[in-house]
């Protein structure tokens, strides 16, 4: 899987022996297009080895959370996203360096859950445990495909898929005794139960139910079923083979659909998405989907492995959130019930990781998405009467606001406002601690002796920031919507972060109900879940986007500013402090979690720009494509946020406040960039010389006195010119 330096393009004609013939060398998949022949899948599942980028030697059972993406087949944001398994309850379900596939799942995030409905093809004479040895070598990934020869059973595997369905193929050695299990007593989750049964000749249908979560299947064989063999039906555990008639010696297609309302609704999807389709022709229409998608930006100047990661990571920032809802419009709602609305239901976004810039990136590249993801919150918050949120802030204010302010208005915006506000005033809702924050100005923090890593607290300090940053975006909204009343109040909330700041040590600190700091005070202790979310000080210090030249004057202006940010990127991690999912360290900065993402940016507010470049393109260089194979990241992808920090840091533009309608300007790696917009725009970014450090900025060729574009330009289109030195 090592990156080559030549990048050979793979063609696609109707015969489907052709698709064997060339593979592109990045991900050794089928490529249709230039653009996913430079996408390579298997970016981010290997382990993360090296010490000096992890900051501290892992435990002997500890596999630092790297990663944690899946190499299967998807088409943008579907319901089916169809990769091998290698180990349960391993976030995507694969591992690199495993050596057994266990099957092939059709859900997947990367995350601890999902990975539902295993298939697994058998050979004559295989006993339980079902599983097969595979290597490498005989592995192949790109955009909406995998393969991969099972050793075991000599079963070539190919797969492929649509929106809700998956399409496997099976060419088996030994054309007798032919199995395909359905291990439905297994997923990520514990199941609780399951179902199978046989429709006709050639068709099979069940559910699977891990927790609220009911997942129905139907799927057809290409050849007839003798029988079905069950073992500890709706049992955790349990499995069903399905025996294939002996008699033809072609391989063994499986189409399946999911549905995640009825089998009646699984079947339909098959029919409509798949029908006759051959494998090569629902690769060949998965293959284009993203070709059209990967195309709208092209770039140039770049080197080899830059162009193959570039891509791959601007792949892995359009696989989450996914479609729930059939092809009838059906989807089960929150409240557990069947419902049918004008739009396309979504997954709630990974709000607390993807708010920062993938969800900007989404906003940007499939705003009809973006429309209806936010329709799906919207359902959601009627239901619970708040605005959900992801793991922790309120961070579908930034969202919303930001595609508001974007132009996305295709959704009941007053209703998501309202909704909102009963998130930013109400206790018992989305914010933990709010009625004290809007008291107190700052959520407290409990009084704990001797706390460790995984103390359970308030992360007082985090929801102060993030709340204080979700009301700026609010604000913003409020504005757009003429709610002066809100607006005013929710302004002068958004500097609550200052409340938090201790200027003695000059950290955002924790602070006791009482208003006293939290002592003893150790900047560089990083905790789950006291003062800080999964952070210590130092990560936390800097997270103001919203209004980071009154942070600056928090500092006591620009020198002590700057020589804070110097102190941060080059203080040591101390190598005893261990903690599972934070890594990838540049003195105390942590690449490997997001809640210091925005922070290579701060030198901006200092008027040293070339500091933070050195910074970004340090990130660029030595926290992706990590390891032996360049296949190992510095931390959890988290639905696309990792992927898209580096598409934004590559290109040359960040979303630092995603709510803002404006992008800070920092230097691409290529010398040129052209970004089409739905719409049919060009925004083109130059950098004529390829130098790094950014001296000025010429919009559609006059010189701007600011270090931001507005959104203004991908609406109209226009041209960024860099001068760099």
């Amino acid at each position: 899987m090592k990156l080559r330096n030549k990048i050979i393009l793979a063609t696609l004609t109707v015969s489907f022996a052709s698709l064997n013939t060339i593979a592109q060398k990045s991900g050794g998949g089928l490529s249709k297009g230039k653009y996913t022949a430079l996408v390579n899948p298997f970016i981010g599942t290997a382990p993360l080895l090296d010490t000096k980028i992890i900051g501290y030697t892992p435990p002997a059972d500890m596999r630092v959370w790297a990663g944690l993406v899946f190499p299967g087949s998807s088409v943008p944001n579907a319901m089916v996203q169809l990769s091998p398994m290698t180990k349960y309850r391993s976030g995507a379900g694969y591992e690199y360096e495993d050596t057994e596939i266990l099957g092939f799942t059709h859900t997947n995030k990367g995350h601890w859950n999902l990975c539902h409905i295993p298939l697994l093809p058998v050979s004559d004479g295989a006993s339980f445990p079902y599983k097969s040895s595979f290597s490498h070598d005989q592995e192949k990934a790109s955009p909406a495909y995998y393969e991969v020869y099972l050793k075991n059973y000599d079963v070539q595997v190919k797969l492929t898929s649509t929106l809700r369905c998956g399409i496997h193929e099976y060419t088996f050695k030994n054309n007798k005794g032919r199995k395909v299990l359905f291990d439905l007593g297994k997923a990520n989750n514990n199941v609780d139960d399951w179902n199978i049964k046989q429709e006709g000749t050639n068709e099979v249908s069940g559910f699977q139910r891990t927790g609220g979560e009911k997942i129905y299947f139907y799927a057809a064989f290409s050849s007839p079923i003798e029988k079905l063999d069950i073992k500890d039906i709706a049992k955790s555990g349990g499995y069903t083979l399905v025996n294939i008639k002996d008699g033809d010696s072609k391989p063994v297609t499986v189409k399946i659909a999911l549905s995640f309302v009825s089998v009646e609704n699984a079947a339909a999807n098959l029919k409509a998405e798949v029908g006759d389709k051959t494998l090569a022709k629902v690769f060949e229409e998965g293959s284009t989907e993203w070709e059209k998608l990967l195309s709208k930006i092209q770039v140039k100047g770049g080197t080899d492995e830059q162009n193959v990661m570039f891509y791959s990571m601007l792949y892995r920032s359009f696989l989450w959130p996914a479609l729930r809802s059939d092809v009838n419009g059906q989807f089960i709602d929150e409240a557990g019930k069947v419902q049918k609305e004008n739009y396309h239901y979504y997954t709630l976004p990974s709000l607390w990781d993807d708010y920062r810039n993938k969800l900007v990136l989404l906003s940007i590249f499939s705003p009809d998405v973006t429309s209806d993801v936010i329709s799906s919150i919207i359902n959601e918050g009627e239901i619970k009467g708040f605005i959900p949120t992801f793991f922790h802030g309120d961070h579908a204010a930034s969202f919303i606001a930001g595609s508001y302010m974007r132009g996305i208005r295709n959704y009941d915006v007053k209703k998501a406002y309202e909704l909102l506000l009963n998130n930013a005033y109400k206790e018992g809702g989305t914010r933990p601690h709010i009625a004290e924050y809007i008291a107190k100005g700052y959520v407290p923090e409990q009084d704990i002796k001797n706390p460790v890593v995984e103390t359970k607290a308030n992360a007082g300090v985090t929801k102060t920031l993030e709340y204080a940053y979700d009301d700026h975006a609010l604000a913003l909204l409020a504005k757009e919507l003429n709610d002066t009343e809100h607006y005013n109040d929710l302004v002068k909330r958004s500097k609550n972060y200052a409340n938090v700041f201790d200027k003695e040590s000059t950290f955002m600190r924790g602070r006791l109900a009482s208003g006293k700091w939290i002592t003893p005070f150790n900047p560089e202790f990083p905790y789950y879940e006291y003062m800080y979310r999964e952070a210590n000080a130092w990560q936390l210090s800097f997270f103001v986007p919203h209004d980071m030249p009154g942070l600056v004057k928090l500092y006591g202006g620009d020198k002590p500013f700057e020589a804070k940010l110097d102190e941060f990127f080059t203080k040591p991690w101390n190598p005893n402090y261990i903690a599972w999912n934070i890594s990838g360290f540049i003195g105390q900065y942590c690449h490997g979690n997001q809640p210091d993402h925005e922070a290579p940016f701060s030198y901006y507010f200092v008027n040293k720009p070339e500091k933070s470049q050195k910074i970004i393109d340090e990130i660029l260089d030595t926290m992706y494509g990590i390891g032996p194979e360049k296949l190992a990241m510095s931390g959890m992808d988290d639905a696309g946020e990792m992927s898209s920090w580096y598409v934004f840091g590559a290109l040359g533009l960040y979303s630092l406040s995603p709510a803002d309608p404006e992008y800070i300007v920092t230097v691409p790696i290529f010398k040129e960039v052209s970004w089409t917009t739905p719409q049919g725009k060009k925004v083109i970014l130059k950098n004529p010389n390829g130098k790094r450090n950014l001296e000025a900025i010429k919009v559609n060729g006059a010189k701007i006195n600011s270090y931001f574009i507005s959104h203004d330009l991908f609406k109209n289109g226009g041209e960024i010119q860099l001068q760099t030195k």
